[in-house]
């Protein structure tokens, strides 16, 4: 995975650090996984780590910050295809992206 090389992209690369390592890396999958999709625009493939909650074929992804963010906006409207990591294995489903009334975003995966 290539993270840009920004303080955000070494967050980044220690949060997936974290997923990996042998000790707390089980624990740090439960929340937080690595999404990859295609820009809508640029036609290029992103892969970025959130945190998420999923339950049954449905995953949730709390966007922090989402005004200073813009990888979520790739699934506004019908929303498109994204893939991540989940018990180890890649599974991809369909995203689609809204914000509440108090502007709040939500990912939200369809399995």
């Amino acid at each position: 995975m290539n993270f840009k090389s920004s303080v955000v992209g070494r967050v980044n690369r220690l949060v997936v650090g974290l997923r990996d390592a042998p000790v707390v890396g089980k624990l740090v999958r439960r929340g937080i996984t690595v999404v990859t999709y295609t820009g809508r625009k640029s036609g290029r493939t992103f892969s970025t780590p959130v945190g998420y909650q999923r339950k049954g074929d449905v995953v949730d992804i709390r966007v922090m910050m989402p005004d200073a963010k813009t990888w979520w906006r790739n699934f506004n409207g019908e929303g498109g295809p994204l893939t991540l990591e989940i018990d180890g294995a890649q599974r991809t489903g369909h995203a689609t992206s809204h914000r509440d009334d108090k502007g709040r975003v939500t990912v939200r995966v369809q399995l």
